[in-house]
């Protein structure tokens, strides 16, 4: 029996990977890679490597074998996904695995925004293929607002169409350490985890605690949705992209990111990481 995750040199890939070889020995995980290059470090470490692609359903054979637990991490191909995690469900089936846990969105079914809309194509999926599941439905990550410092910092604002709307973000870290729980611990089989940081803070908030760490005045520039989108086209964004996270943004005013059930840090062990800490972290480099 392996625990295999897929995605495995991704972001949290990485960091779950890192958090199983605290926990088991290295030769009981499977990475599933595209590049084998990137998985070098995992390979010295003695983590069995299979290289596979979501867009190749012929590659997953024999990434899974029967008993295994898998981390199926969603694909980062927005409008590609519902078929690339379709083809992993297919291959997780065809071995006979113990336990497929999916990384999906906060909310699950009752999400209402665009960018739910394949996560729950894929939870019907699963639940459909009668395997043991376990549903990691992970809320936004502190790294999806502290990636963007710099031009927080050099135009002196947090720009955002979410109004007076709340975030409860956590680390990638702090997911990854559940999904490592629920692959190593028992009794997680048929549950579905609402997952979000501690507490829930406001962008005018978020712009203080830049500000406070950063010693340099930051406002939160509040704009309609329109003004965000135009401004994200302006940058580079490409329109459909553009669209979809403008959507988010009405989402977040409506409160539908704003939960916290506390099951995250109950999975961890410890209370969820602070968007402090995370942007104190983020400026350091």
């Amino acid at each position: 029996m392996s625990i295999v995750v897929t995605g495995a040199t991704g972001h949290l890939g990485r960091l779950v990977v890192e958090g199983l070889l605290e926990k088991v020995p290295a030769d009981q995980i499977t990475a599933v890679v595209r590049d084998t290059a990137k998985a070098a470090g995992l390979a010295d470490r003695g983590v069995r490597l299979h290289v596979a692609d979501y867009n190749r359903p012929e590659t997953l054979p024999g990434a899974f074998a029967a008993g295994d637990k898998v981390l199926l991490i969603s694909g980062s191909e927005v409008g590609q996904r519902v078929p690339q995690h379709q083809a992993v469900i297919d291959a997780a089936k065809e071995a006979g695995v113990a336990l497929l846990a999916y990384t999906s969105v906060l909310g699950g079914p009752a999400a209402d925004f665009t960018l739910a809309d394949e996560h729950k194509v894929t939870e019907r999926a699963i639940l459909d293929s009668g395997l043991p599941y376990a549903l990691l439905r992970n809320g936004w990550y502190h790294e999806n607002y502290t990636e963007n410092l710099a031009t927080v910092l050099e135009h002196g604002a947090v720009v955002g169409a979410a109004g007076e709307g709340r975030v409860a973000s956590a680390s990638r870290a702090d997911y990854a350490a559940a999904a490592v729980a629920v692959l190593t611990g028992e009794g997680h089989e048929g549950k579905a985890y609402e997952l979000s940081g501690d507490t829930a803070w406001s962008f005018a908030e978020y712009a203080d605690v830049v500000a406070a760490q950063s010693g340099k005045k930051i406002v939160y520039g509040a704009v309609s949705t329109d003004e965000y989108k135009n401004i994200l086209t302006g940058a580079g964004v490409p329109e459909p992209l553009a669209a979809i996270l403008t959507d988010v943004e009405a989402a977040i005013e409506r409160g539908r990111l704003d939960a916290t059930p506390g099951e995250l840090s109950r999975l961890i062990g410890r209370p969820t990481t602070p968007i402090a800490d995370a942007v104190a972290a983020a400026l350091k480099g």
